[in-house]
């Protein structure tokens, strides 16, 4: 096929916290040694930030390294932690721990509850005021190769096409966009860092990969229980101990909450509802009381990285490197990674610059290198244990473990051992026939809502005649393996309703409704038979988180 040509210098997919933060850092060098970089920064969502979905503490390390002058150009970090607070849940019961007993490496103060999608719209300007082209409505499909298998680039989506994947009156072709090096920073569970890991076998030394699902929602809540600034994470219900995850309650704004719950994807009970875990949380005592009279503005979901260093797959390949959530650099007891991510991309920028300037090698050697002497890697090896434990011994005892360790990494004790994951989170499910179905909270639509009312918040964008972006590699599986062997558990890891079983013709047959998809990525990831493949819609589609 015949398509339109771009060629740049450097080419960032994903304009989040490490691509942003790249090609300004790319900008910087070239104006420091006074020469000409094109630098061009795709990003699929309908505008920058409107995929953008965090709890939202930001470390301000990285941005104070990047723009020292963060403050003065207007940054928009205006509330800083003022309280941090670590909370046990029974279920009518709350503990609250005293904030000595926890290791310095889970503390806040110092850095800022922000809106991230506020924060990549900033973080954009300054980038285009520095010379970065940003397109924004073109999801980048497929890498594209030299004849030696070196990315050089990316093809982006065609648009205009039918639910067949025919042309229609309004179809346009996708072009191709030519670099000397591709940065890849398009969150987690990429599907081009999916499609180079393959291809490179970026994988073949590392753990596999974990993930962990986050709920949240944002809510306006009466100015007598505000509490600017206030952090609050908990551990405990409504999960159980083999169950791992936890909450979160931020406080920012003008008498606004950011509530939210992880839950890490190597369960193993196929009748958990993740989104019905999440929605049971505000029924605790602690929850109501502080959301009851208030008013719930936004929701959101998306996966997040867990697996640690141990599960980093090979960063640097030929023509390009994985920056940020695509390489899973998340620190999971803090659940943050904006930080590392801003780091990442600013390390790789700089190895990308001087391979320019030496003549381009092939691999990016000195990026992982740069990565292993940072501070990023100092922080994520003294939490590598943490998720291991959790899964080995379950939420208390490894808790207990991964605290212990970080507490000896705060005096320079660093221990012998790094624990693999053993195990790829699809493969975790028990069959039905040996677990249990949990009960869970009724919508009330108070403080409880079901999945429909929810997504609508989202501001969902996608034209429902476009192909449907959930790819089955066997058209049967689900009603064939996943329905009778794990009671179609699509249903209930999915938190935006995309899948539900449906009788047709006497028979239980799945319908996917693709154009609820908010691009969390939970069904690639925890689909036990691994056949369910998530790709980029038509550009522009999918949410907009535009207030979180």
């Amino acid at each position: 096929m015949e398509r339109d040509v771009m060629e740049y210098d450097v080419l960032i997919v994903g304009a989040g916290p490490a691509g942003l933060s790249a090609a300004i850092r790319l900008k910087q060098l070239a104006q420091t040694e006074g020469q000409e970089l094109s630098v061009c920064i795709l990003e699929k969502g309908a505008e920058v930030g409107s995929h953008i979905f965090s709890g939202a503490v930001l470390d301000p390390k990285a941005l104070q390294e990047l723009l020292p002058d963060w403050q003065a150009l207007g940054a928009p970090l205006n509330t800083p932690v003022a309280k941090d607070t670590f909370v046990v849940l029974g279920q009518e019961k709350d503990w609250t721990l005293p904030e000595w007993t926890l290791p310095p490496l889970m503390r806040n103060h110092g850095n800022y509850i922000v809106s991230l999608g506020e924060v990549c719209r900033w973080l954009a300007t300054q980038a285009e005021e520095l010379g970065v082209e940003i397109y924004t409505g073109f999801s980048a499909q497929t890498p594209s190769y030299d004849d030696a298998g070196r990315m050089v680039g990316v093809i982006t989506g065609d648009m205009g096409l039918d639910k067949q994947g025919n042309p229609t009156g309004n179809y346009t072709p996708g072009i191709e966009i030519r670099a000397k090096y591709t940065l890849v920073a398009e969150g987690t569970r990429g599907s081009l860092t999916k499609q180079l890991e393959a291809r490179y076998g970026l994988r073949a030394a590392s753990s596999p990969a974990k993930y962990g699902l986050g709920f949240k929602e944002i809510w306006r809540v009466k100015p007598e229980l505000h509490q600017k600034g206030l952090i609050e994470h908990t551990l405990g219900w409504p999960l159980d101990a083999n169950t791992g995850g936890g909450g979160f309650i931020y406080h920012h704004g003008e008498n606004q909450v950011s509530v939210g719950y992880v839950v890490h994807l190597d369960y193993s009970n196929p009748y958990l509802s993740l989104f019905d875990i999440f929605q049971t949380y505000k029924t605790h005592p602690k929850l109501k009381a502080l959301l009851e009279g208030g008013q719930r503005i936004s929701y959101g979901a998306r996966a997040i990285s867990e697996g640690g260093i141990q599960s980093l797959p090979e960063l640097a390949f030929p023509g390009g490197a994985l920056l940020g959530c695509s390489a899973g650099l998340v620190n999971v007891p803090k659940i943050k990674g904006s930080h590392y991510a801003m780091k990442s991309g600013m390390l790789a920028a700089e190895s990308v610059f001087n391979a320019i300037q030496q003549g381009a090698p092939e691999i990016l050697t000195s990026y992982p290198q740069k990565l292993r002497a940072s501070w990023v890697w100092q922080d994520l090896t003294a939490v590598r244990n943490v998720k291991p434990y959790l899964s080995r011994w379950g939420t208390w005892v490894g808790t207990m473990l991964g605290g212990a360790e970080m507490w000896l990494s705060d005096f320079g004790i660093t221990l012998p051992w790094t624990l693999k994951h053993t195990t790829a989170d699809h493969s975790t499910l028990d069959e039905a026939a040996q677990s249990r179905q949990p009960e869970y909270a009724k919508p009330d639509g108070v403080l409880t809502f079901d999945k429909l009312s929810s997504v609508s918040l989202c501001n969902i964008g996608h034209d429902d005649q476009q192909p449907c972006h959930l790819k089955l590699t066997v058209q049967d599986i689900p009603e064939r393996v996943n329905l009778p062997k794990y009671a179609g558990p699509e249903q209930r890891y999915c938190p935006a309703g995309v899948y539900e079983f449906i009788e047709q013709e006497g028979a239980q047959v799945l319908q996917i409704n693709a154009q609820n998809c908010i691009h969390c990525k939970t069904c690639d990831i925890k689909d036990p038979t691994q056949n369910i493949t998530w790709v980029p819609p038509e550009g522009g589609s999918g949410p907009n988180y535009v207030s979180q």
